[in-house]
């Protein structure tokens, strides 16, 4: 107890008692300003250099200890990332020109890469179920749910996934979410773990995580349920110009969905699934109520199929439905968004009546772990982002107040 009298009071008075001189403290200060001033010049002429140059016409009102957080800010940005993903969704157009064209080469997916839980034989299914759930008990299966969206939409001012979405029970979308896992790890008949993967946002990992304390994780062991954030983009005008939030602050959201890939790897999620031995992941989002969490039936099809990724759709009945739909683009499967097809095209039907391009995404998806490295490590930066809309606060170059 004495030593640590001791170390307290050498603490206390070193820091506390010792005083630096008036000439020393001048110095320091003169010091801090000169580094300010050469990270000022650094920054400002990468931001010219991008195109950028805007972020710093409030620089001046900020006080000294906003403009070295401030700078940091800048300075942390990746310029060149911002860029590229800027003029990859500016890429196409949603006119009905650009549409026409993409009609050209649009194809709806072959019937060998398909199938229906509505039309299969009971036979079939059983199949498909028992690939499933031997995966599931050799504790080879995942869950990966996006949960980064706060509840605005629903007009509360939490993540969605604590909703209590009215029934009887007063359970929530986590909570359904969670008796579901450990429903399927007892249908596969065995000691088994099926691993939580949950993707936070910077507005709702905290929560998120103190709810799921809260709650004792449901029944569920805790280190089975993994929570991760996702990354942050800046949010950008029309013309790609990075906003102001307020005078010393960029204005940024959630990278979105797409940013799972990025996430897995800058995480270290895929090395954990790695060193659990997981090979099929399924991956859905938060607000899905009826979501069948690790389908035995889906992993199985899948996995029969040998599919590196696969998705779970419903079909389209309405051609003016507000629902993307997977198809083929180019050769190549992509999920073509309700706003990128013509409604000429959206209306053909075949010959029983059917729309032709019906497979409705709903980001119900599968995946091997290995195709997830493969995209990770060599195909990230190859993704096209879709641009998302939105009124955003921001300050304008005179320094008022605006919603874009």
């Amino acid at each position: 107890m004495q030593h640590f009298r001791d170390i307290f009071g050498f603490l206390f008075c070193r820091f506390v008692y010792v005083e630096p001189s008036h000439s020393a403290l001048y110095s320091i200060i003169d010091a801090f300003l000169s580094n300010l001033t050469m990270d000022l010049d650094k920054v400002r002429t990468h931001l010219e250099e991008n195109d950028q140059g805007h972020l710093l016409d409030h620089y001046d009102r900020l006080s000294d200890e906003e403009k070295k957080a401030f700078l940091g800010e800048l300075s942390a940005l990746d310029l060149a990332h911002v860029k590229r993903v800027f003029e990859l969704s500016g890429t196409e157009s949603t006119d009905s020109s650009s549409s026409g064209e993409k009609d050209k080469t649009l194809e709806p997916i072959p019937e060998s890469a398909r199938d229906s839980v509505a039309s299969a034989s009971e036979e079939l299914l059983k199949q498909w179920q028992d690939a499933g759930l031997e995966a599931i008990g050799e504790s080879k299966v995942a869950v990966l749910l996006l949960a980064g969206g706060q509840g605005t939409r629903l007009n509360v001012p939490y993540p969605k996934g604590m909703y209590d979405v009215g029934l009887p029970s007063e359970k929530t979308l986590y909570q359904i979410q969670a008796e579901r896992i450990l429903k399927v790890q007892k249908l596969a008949g065995k000691p088994c773990t099926v691993p939580w993967y949950i993707m936070t946002s910077e507005h709702t990992q905290t929560s998120t995580e103190e709810f799921f304390s809260k709650h004792h994780y449901f029944g569920l062991k805790k280190e089975n349920v993994v929570f991760f954030e996702q990354n942050q983009f800046p949010c950008l005008t029309p013309e790609g110009k990075i906003i102001l939030a307020s005078p010393g602050k960029i204005a940024k959201s959630p990278d979105g969905n797409g940013g799972l890939y990025k996430a897995l790897g800058e995480r270290g999620i895929l090395k954990d699934m790695e060193k659990r031995g997981i090979e099929h992941i399924h991956v859905y989002g938060v607000d899905n109520i009826l979501v069948k969490v690790a389908d035995p039936v889906f992993i199985g099809f899948c996995r029969l199929k040998d599919a590196g990724c696969g998705a779970k759709v419903v079909e389209k009945v309405l051609p003016t439905e507000k629902v993307g739909v997977i198809c083929r683009l180019d050769g190549r499967f992509k999920v073509v968004e309700y706003s990128e097809i013509s409604l000429e095209l959206a209306q053909k039907r075949d010959k029983s009546g059917h729309l032709v391009f019906n497979a409705g995404n709903i980001c119900n998806h599968y995946f091997t772990v290995n195709f997830l490295k493969d995209v990770v490590s060599n195909h990230e930066e190859e993704l096209k982002p879709h641009v998302a809309r939105k009124k955003i606060p921001y300050v304008d170059s005179e320094g008022n107040w605006c919603v874009l």
